[in-house]
């Protein structure tokens, strides 16, 4: 059996032994070990004439090439023409599903995040989120590709997912959409401060973020900034690198290092683009922070421009090139990591907020018992005639932002304590 196969491709055998390999520390020419050679054509010839199922040539190759590249990280992956083609509408940023960023973690398919405004937030879907099954099929040893596939489909259709949290497992019946999401929104939370969410970094997320920037300072003088980066899942670095500059105006934002010349390159601040040279910033995290995100908030934390407050993001750091192939296929192949201005790498280890703050629900005691001055029976009268407070005004302070979303209600809280915003 194993001699018929030798037969029918020598000449492959033959240039598999003599073709030299690229390495990055050497040009000297390396040659594939033969024994390893070997084994692999005994392998596709015990699958080819004795698997339960006939697969033809291509097939068995197929999957020796994915099983092959994916083997190597949960972010490298091998693309069929097809598959290149989908992954290429996938990331032009419309296409139509459910609107979930995953990832696989500890060979779980994790959900790192939501998109805003997609499907699966309407539906309450949360980071953190295990996806045990979509539809029927369940997602155990398929690839990161065919699981994207599973959950896209036509506009309108239905998908179901089998979902674990906290050991208990949710169904959730969910109709595909066409998610095309707006990256950056702007509005006032208080007098002088200004919130801006940026829910993924698109390919013009930063100029994006500079017209939102300007609407909200044609209306009223920006005295400090939260930029929410909770849950935004990356995207395109250069756009990372431009909200960065905003708030910048010179040195390192971030670099990418690995080995070859190819996969090395700096981003650094320049003063043109600078908005926000000196406002106090605080900038929101959490455990649904990745990639481009996590460059953001590391390169303003390394900057100590920003305070960063929330919890430890996902840590996500590195660097993905496709490497198109003479066939049509191609390879997606971690190529680089990345680090922040200060060298710190992020794979596998996340940003640390400078303020651990969980997300909460704050609740009062019923009817709480506070005694003011202006409640005691006869009290004297504001001097100056200012208005006369009361027990229940001032719980109407902590408003209901701090209700709502206790982690931003403690961002407002710190910059009208600091010292920029308090000096009017």
């Amino acid at each position: 059996m194993i001699n018929i196969l030798r037969q029918r491709i020598p000449f492959l055998f033959m240039v598999l032994l003599v073709q030299p390999a690229f390495s990055a520390d050497t040009k000297q020419a390396s040659k594939l070990p033969t024994t390893e050679i070997q084994s692999f054509v005994e392998t596709f010839e015990t699958i080819r004439e004795g698997y339960v199922e006939t697969l033809s040539d291509e097939d068995i190759l197929h999957k020796a090439l994915k099983g092959m590249v994916s083997g190597l990280d949960p972010h490298s992956e091998y693309f069929t023409k097809t598959e290149l083609a989908d992954f290429n509408e996938l990331t032009s940023g419309n296409y139509a599903g459910i609107g979930v960023e995953v990832e696989m973690k500890d060979k779980r398919l994790t959900i790192v995040t939501p998109i805003d405004g997609s499907a699966a937030a309407e539906a309450g879907i949360l980071p953190g989120d295990v996806i045990i099954k979509i539809d029927n099929t369940l997602i155990t040893d398929l690839g990161m590709q065919d699981i994207v596939t599973l959950m896209r489909g036509e506009v309108g259709s239905t998908v179901s997912l089998d979902i674990e949290r906290e050991g208990e497992i949710k169904h959730y019946e969910l109709t595909r959409r066409l998610v095309e999401d707006a990256s950056v929104t702007a509005k006032w939370l208080d007098t002088g401060i200004a919130y801006f969410r940026i829910s993924q970094f698109q390919g013009d997320s930063d100029l994006e973020f500079y017209q939102a920037i300007d609407k909200l300072a044609a209306e009223s003088k920006i005295q400090g900034v939260v930029l929410d980066l909770r849950n935004n899942p990356g995207g395109v670095l250069q756009s990372a690198v431009g909200v960065v500059d905003a708030f910048v105006d010179k040195g390192m934002i971030v670099y990418t290092t690995g080995r070859h010349e190819m996969s090395k390159s700096q981003f650094k601040a320049t003063e043109k683009n600078t908005k926000f040279k000196q406002i106090p910033v605080v900038v929101l995290v959490n455990d649904g922070s990745a990639s481009a995100s996590e460059i953001v908030a590391g390169a303003l934390q390394d900057h100590k421009r920003a305070v960063v407050l929330g919890t430890e993001t996902f840590g996500k750091g590195s660097v993905q090139t496709v490497v198109p192939l003479s066939n049509g296929d191609a390879v997606k192949l971690t190529t680089a990591l990345y680090y922040t201005p200060n060298g710190r790498s992020i794979q596998a280890q996340g940003i640390t907020p400078d303020l651990i703050v969980p997300q909460a629900t704050l609740t009062f005691d019923k009817d709480p018992f506070l005694v003011k001055e202006s409640e005691l029976k006869g009290h004297l009268g504001n001097g100056t005639g200012g208005k006369e407070r009361t027990s229940a005004d001032a719980l109407s302070d902590i408003g209901e932002l701090a209700r709502t979303d206790f982690q931003l209600f403690q961002a407002v809280t710190i910059l009208k304590t600091l010292p920029k915003l308090v000096q009017k």
